[in-house]
């Protein structure tokens, strides 16, 4: 009998945006990888990695990635030069390709990057199909989230008392 192998389930968060989930409704999570240059690869690893405002664009039947910055490491590009908010493309199929340029066309929607994260030794993106909120949908769940805080804070004093 073969020894079984072992699954290599290493996915790590890198760098998350959390002003997405906040001003967006997320409909739908695709990941994809990114071709990248080699300071980008040893920078990102350093964590010196922003995604909060970069979004995500299809040129020439391509999607690429806008307005991430990824900060040049001082001791690894002396030679080349960085520019740290480039273009960067996304790697995907051509099915994708064409639904996310068909949905994006619809009036409201958008493609806002998720995070950034390794699996194995690949970086990848993920990035969802988004909507705009509006500032009343944003007072909505705040409240809802107050709510919750309160109620779970009755039920803990409700089971201190028995």
């Amino acid at each position: 009998m073969l020894p079984k192998k072992k699954s290599h389930k290493q996915s790590s968060k890198i760098v998350i945006n959390k002003k997405a989930y906040h001003n967006y409704f997320i409909e739908k999570v695709f990941q994809s990888g990114l071709v990248l240059e080699g300071w980008e690869v040893k920078s990102i690893r350093s964590g010196r990695v922003n995604i909060s405002e970069s979004y995500i664009i299809s040129y020439y039947n391509e999607i690429y990635l806008c307005n991430s910055l990824i900060q040049p490491l001082h001791m690894s590009s002396n030679h080349i030069i960085c520019n740290p908010t480039r273009r960067r493309k996304l790697l995907l199929n051509r099915n994708e390709i064409d639904f996310l340029s068909l949905k994006r066309k619809n009036i409201g929607y958008t493609i806002i990057s998720l995070s950034l994260f390794w699996k194995k030794s690949w970086c990848k993106l993920e990035f969802g199909l988004a909507k705009g909120k509006s500032m009343h949908d944003k007072r909505i769940k705040s409240k809802k989230q107050e709510w919750v805080k309160e109620k779970f804070k009755i039920l803990k004093k409700t089971k201190k008392t028995y």
